[in-house]
């Protein structure tokens, strides 16, 4: 007899419009994805608050803006599909220094001119990690430790360093990983420090109130580019903003926040400004069909 498959796990955390967690919010910690793309966007708009780079100036001698980066027009690929990647990751080799993930996709050969498209990177933000650690002169753990999370009042996260970070997260596939192919970088952290890390950057307890505007304007994408149950989608700098809803349309909520995938887990980050008065939630799962986080960020939003 075939023993059954153990039941997905879901973890999740609620944060009202009051800005408190609901108390039956999971403190486990989950490695946050790409919802880290939202903290380094939050970097790099303080760094241009503080006047130390332009939001669009051209990056180098590349033909993309700080600002493209941030908003995935940059016309840069992506390593995620590649062969060798893929190899590399599953035979658990050591992390591939930037310049190898740089020449496996190299920045002059972009998929569009900048501007005139949309194709999500990776490498994009990898480039947007070098600018704040050279900007800096500090690493990207201590910059996101220094002005973002705390800050943000989060004690309990921080950028991943190395496969112990992951094996402390509560799901096992996630174990042995090295975050170091995640090639800008994780933070981790317990899954309710994600949802306050959401709330409290768009209720303005960072960015200034033009940053945030910069933050949250969306590009508009294609039809199809988000599947089910995005209805409509945009990207804005370093946060996805739309429409979610289910099939029949009884549940629906506008919510901008991003998402989070890696080996052993995905998630979610969202926040609906019109759901109770403006309600946060994190979900993390080791569940595979694709639309199970946003489903579950659609019902608890939706629910009283």
């Amino acid at each position: 007899m075939t023993a059954e498959p153990p039941a997905p796990r879901v973890l999740s955390a609620v944060v009202e419009a009051s800005g408190e967690a609901r108390g039956d919010a999971s403190s486990a910690v989950v490695p946050w994805w790409s919802f880290t793309k939202t903290l380094i966007a939050a970097c790099v708009l303080l760094l241009a608050e503080k006047g130390r780079l332009s939001l669009d100036d051209r990056l180098g001698e590349h033909p993309f803006t700080v600002r493209h980066l941030l908003a995935h027009r940059s016309g840069l690929g992506d390593y995620g599909g590649l062969p060798e990647y893929r190899q590399a990751v599953s035979r658990g080799d050591a992390p591939w220094p930037d310049a190898a993930v740089l020449a496996l996709v190299p920045p002059r050969n972009l998929l569009f001119p900048p501007g005139e498209g949309f194709a999500y990177s990776n490498v994009g933000y990898l480039l947007l990690r070098r600018l704040v650690e050279s900007v800096t002169g500090e690493s990207l753990g201590a910059v996101l430790s220094r002005h973002v999370l705390g800050p943000l009042g989060l004690s309990g996260s921080r950028l991943a360093e190395g496969p112990e970070d992951m094996a402390a997260t509560a799901f096992p596939g996630t174990w042995g990983y090295h975050p170091g192919w995640c090639c800008h970088g994780t933070v981790v952290g317990p899954v309710a420090e994600a949802a306050l890390a959401l709330h409290r950057l768009l209720r303005g307890d960072l960015l200034s109130r033009e940053s945030l505007a910069a933050l949250r304007r969306p590009y508009a994408l294609d039809d199809g580019v988000a599947g089910p149950p995005w209805r409509q989608a945009g990207y804005a700098l370093g946060l996805m903003r739309g429409t979610l809803a289910d099939a029949t349309l009884s549940r629906h909520a506008a919510v901008l926040g991003h998402g989070a995938g890696g080996p052993g887990c995905v998630g979610g980050v969202y926040h609906a400004p019109r759901a109770r008065g403006g309600r946060t939630v994190a979900v993390f799962t080791d569940a595979a069909q694709p639309g199970a986080v946003e489903t579950a960020v659609l019902e608890l939003l939706t629910t009283p």
